[in-house]
């Protein structure tokens, strides 16, 4: 495929549909964008019709339609488009998580043991999850990195958990690499 010139407001808005899309694998309304991105919901509409015609997005009709970005979109964008994401495990008070995988591992404040945090994003719901509640999550692919920490807070709209580190260590196993 040739190379498409976006523009910034159309990379912008491109982006937050395929982020609301892997989220949920479903349609994405124009209402949802706007709200990510910030914009007006007409503003949206408009330039749906510009990216549909790039043939960087399908409209789906209906009370449940919306947008999907299509397979050009992550290659405009040079975004991965992943089938089988890695599995990251998930315990939740001892007990695995088949519903959720855990997408991203945000580690702030390491340098300071006292206050260590994880952000474990996951990709499911996280509303089960409650603060005191013990989660373990990984070993990672890679590294092995395993988490064990205590539920500190969520974001139940991007599926967060923050997680106060009581112990971490990698590798836990031997590496793959």
């Amino acid at each position: 495929m040739s190379s498409i010139e976006l523009t910034s407001s159309q990379k912008t808005i491109l982006t937050a549909l395929i982020n609301l899309h892997r989220e949920t694998e479903d349609a994405v309304k124009g209402e949802d964008i706007a709200a990510e991105v910030d914009r007006n919901p007409g503003t949206i509409r408009n330039q749906m019709q510009s990216l549909k015609a790039l043939q960087l997005v399908e409209g789906v009709p209906g009370p449940k339609g919306g947008y999907k970005p299509t397979a050009n979109a992550y290659e405009a964008l040079d975004v991965d488009q992943m089938d089988e994401p890695a599995a990251v495990p998930l315990l939740h008070n001892g007990e695995p998580v088949d519903t959720a995988n855990v997408g991203e591992i945000d580690l702030s404040s390491v340098h300071h043991p006292d206050l260590c945090r994880a952000e474990i994003h996951v990709q499911g719901s996280v509303r089960e999850f409650h603060e005191g509640d013990s989660v373990r999550v990984g070993p990672t692919p890679l590294s092995k990195l395993v988490i064990d920490g205590t539920v500190d807070g969520k974001d139940d709209t991007d599926n967060i958990l923050i997680l106060r580190i009581d112990d971490m260590r990698a590798p836990a196993g031997e590496p793959s690499h």
